[in-house]
């Protein structure tokens, strides 16, 4: 059974900085990605990185605060935030797609974890 467990999520000030983590068992993925959804909004493309973790891509708007990265003996992908802003709350979610797709669109990805909360105060 191929699961993806987020773990990591919390309430932080503005300012702060998270971690999130997400075990995939079952099976390795090429490219994973991080994506967020927020109350009323849609879901949003966060960060994406490849099998061997030398290509990321991040939203622009996120980078130089949010770095990806994975660990392949673990089987774990990795969310650093810094610099956590409180528009940044949201439920962050951890996708894999069994097609190798390194994409921004959650329409490629057919695995999903079932999210951590973060929650970031001003």
């Amino acid at each position: 059974q191929v699961q993806l467990v987020e773990s990591g999520g919390g309430l932080v000030q503005a300012g702060g900085s998270l971690r999130l983590s997400c075990a995939a068992s079952g099976r390795t993925f090429r490219s994973m990605g991080w994506f967020r959804q927020a109350p009323g909004k849609e879901r949003e493309f966060v960060a994406l990185i490849s099998s061997g973790g030398g290509s990321t891509d991040y939203q622009d708007s996120l980078k130089g605060r949010f770095t990806i990265s994975r660990d392949n003996a673990k089987n774990t992908v990795y969310l650093q935030m810094n610099s956590l802003k409180p528009e940044d709350t949201a439920v962050y979610l951890c996708a894999a797609s069994s097609g190798g797709y390194y994409s921004v669109r959650p329409s490629a990805y057919d695995y999903w974890g079932q999210g951590t909360q973060v929650t970031v105060s001003s």
